[in-house]
């Protein structure tokens, strides 16, 4: 998820979909796209990916905010309007800066002013903080605040996640426990969105039912109002002209919020359009139907909905090791590249080069060095700790929290394949783990 919301989809096994093939396709909501035009679909399309994270999810991406000259540059087609749908039907909807070059734009702006409305989906990354200080990191966390503030014009800005969200070695990793601890606050709240999608939608169900209710008794005191024969056309312009005390009028009534009513202004524009005696009548019968919706049906759905749902399962994470081949081998290749060549994979560990630093850490009798020992030549290459911990499941070959020489140059061997730009294997090659007596139920 990159700075909002759209122009490609992520969607499960792989294929890419050209947006006009996208919009004609019934098995897919995006049908009511084709009104944005030509110029958007031929700039919008999906990618389905065989991953069974997506099976329960769709991710949209953005092509990228325009900024400076950029902006004078017409894209050709109502860009913030498809901002605006998109924001209206998605569960999560995620803002990214970059913590070294903090800008928000003229069309920035415009895209977070599309998705005013949606406040409580809204999160704020401030990505790459790694590569600023400390003191500039604080500058530019105000900084953020204070203009998100005025474009959003609400006095509580949305929750903001600072880090550097890659596996990337950290720049500066003086804040390394702050980035892992806001890493997981933000995996956790994306863990949440199918439940609070769901509270959503039920959320949405009583919203508009509110305002149908609403609704209703304003068509029906319209009605009641016009004329049986003669004088409509003067009495309707009367009435709208009127509407304001019009919606007092039935408020004090009936004891609806205000808050229920639409905007005078709209809702005038609209009643221009229409024929007040054609209005039908106020049909009680499904007004109480409604009260009943709203007292009794949904409380009891909401009671319904799971207070702790957990979607992407630990489990998950933990046996990304034990899977079969795999995504990172290069039998397998990917939709975004080659994994870890079979060149690397199938060379012996050099055990040797790293005995003198395994010595150095003061293995115990058994000729092992604990989790603590191992911490500090680990972190010392400045890869984020979500990284290391694959690495330390990959190398702790028999699961008993140590490392032997052998395991730790494995750990030391994968540390130098992330360093130098490769993908971490699924399970470790069996060549690296010749000469190594394990039991085979714990490998």
């Amino acid at each position: 998820m990159r700075n909002q919301i759209p122009n490609s989809v992520i969607v499960h096994t792989f294929q890419i979909i050209p947006g006009n093939a996208l919009v004609v396709d019934h098995k897919r909501s995006y049908k009511v796209l084709s009104r944005f035009g030509n110029n958007f679909l031929q700039r919008f399309e999906g990618a389905v990916i065989n991953n069974p994270l997506l099976s329960g999810m769709t991710l949209l991406d953005t092509p990228g905010v325009l900024s400076g000259t950029k902006q004078t540059i017409s894209r050709g087609y109502d860009f913030t309007g498809v901002v605006q749908w998109f924001a209206e039907r998605v569960d999560m909807i995620i803002f990214l800066f970059d913590a070294h070059k903090l800008d928000i734009s003229d069309e920035f702006q415009r895209v977070i002013e599309a998705c005013k409305g949606n406040d409580t989906k809204i999160r704020i990354v401030l990505n790459k903080a790694d590569k600023v200080t400390n003191q500039q990191l604080m500058r530019v966390y105000g900084a953020l605040m204070w203009s998100l503030g005025k474009v959003l014009g609400t006095p509580e800005v949305a929750r903001v996640y600072i880090g550097s969200f890659w596996d990337q070695p950290y720049t500066n990793d003086e804040n390394r426990k702050l980035f892992e601890m806001e890493e997981e606050d933000l995996f956790k709240d994306i863990q949440s969105v199918p439940r609070n999608a769901i509270i959503r939608k039920l959320n949405d169900l009583i919203k508009r039912s509110r305002l149908a209710k609403t609704h209703a008794y304003i068509i029906a005191h319209l009605k009641n109002e016009m004329p049986a024969v003669f004088g409509k056309e003067a009495k309707q312009k009367q009435l709208i002209n009127n509407l304001p005390a019009i919606f007092l009028q039935i408020q004090r009534a009936t004891g609806l919020p205000a808050g229920d009513f639409p905007n005078v202004q709209e809702f005038s524009e609209s009643l221009k359009k229409c024929d007040f005696s054609k209005f039908k009548p106020m049909n009680q019968g499904l007004i109480d139907a409604l009260d009943k919706m709203i007292s009794t049906e949904l409380p009891r759905l909401m009671a319904q909905v799971p207070q702790d749902q957990e979607v992407f399962h630990e489990d998950y994470m933990r046996n990304l090791n034990k899977r079969e081949g795999g995504a990172l081998y290069n039998e397998d290749t990917t939709p975004f590249g080659v994994g870890t060549t079979l060149d690397i994979l199938n060379a012996p560990v050099p055990v040797n080069d790293y005995q003198y630093e395994f010595e150095q850490l003061g293995p115990g009798a058994d000729g092992k060095i604990n989790g603590t020992q191992a911490k500090g030549p680990m972190q010392d290459s400045k890869l984020p700790n979500s990284t290391l911990k694959r690495i330390w499941a990959l190398g702790d070959i028999d699961k008993d929290g140590k490392l032997d020489i052998r395991e730790f140059a494995i750990v030391k061997h994968l540390v130098k394949l992330k360093l130098d730009g490769h993908e971490l294997p699924v399970e470790v090659p069996k060549i690296w783990l010749e000469g190594l007596e394990i039991d085979d139920c714990k490998r």
